[in-house]
């Protein structure tokens, strides 16, 4: 069965407002400053986008995305989000064209469970903070990914603000890059009932 597989660049701290902060483009290496997105984070970054061929995304993030990947070089992200299937959670017609986009409503449970019993690879999601928190709180999250950039940032939303229950979670994965970032990898368990 497909998965839905939550992934977003954070902080140490938990911002997750402006990655860029975290992994500007263009680091002075003679300058203490937050580290590029190095080689090891974009291995893990193609190695999980490779799994996916669908995303779901926020209606925010679709307008600002749309506006800015199809003319992006950043790659393999922006060959990956240009041509995947876009299912974007949205109230409202989508008014701008970016290639398989769809616009989907509804309580996000039956959502997921529609998506997940179609065929295909894993279901990412990729940014769209307020949508990646509304699939925490309601536990429809199978696998979280976290690219962590050593740094403290005060500014900006923080991914698990505003959960209902105490969630946890099993380890899978935890490695380090060469700047210093760290790629987590956990899974809800699911065994044992959230308590507060």
């Amino acid at each position: 069965m497909r998965r839905i597989v939550l992934y977003t660049i954070t902080s140490l701290d938990g911002s997750v407002d402006d990655p860029t902060r975290c992994f500007p483009p263009d680091v002075d290496p003679d300058k203490p400053q937050p580290p590029t997105f190095d080689d090891g984070l974009i291995e893990r970054e193609a190695a999980l986008i490779a799994r996916q061929d669908a995303v779901l995304l926020g209606r925010r993030m679709f307008d600002q995305w749309s506006r800015y990947w199809p003319t992006s070089d950043e790659q393999p992200f922006a060959a990956f989000i240009n041509g995947v299937k876009k299912y974007v959670v949205t109230s409202s017609p989508l008014t701008t064209e970016w290639g398989d986009s769809e616009a989907v409503s509804g309580p996000l449970p039956d959502l997921v469970r529609d998506l997940k019993a179609l065929p295909g690879g894993d279901i990412g999601v990729h940014g769209s903070i307020e949508l990646a928190r509304s699939l925490l709180a309601e536990g429809l999250v199978d696998e979280l990914h976290l690219a962590v950039a050593p740094v403290l940032d005060p500014d900006g939303r923080r991914l698990f603000d505003g959960l209902p229950e105490l969630q946890r979670l099993t380890l899978v994965s935890a490695t380090p890059t060469p700047s210093g970032a760290l790629w987590l990898v956990y899974r809800p368990r699911r065994d044992e009932p959230s308590t507060r």
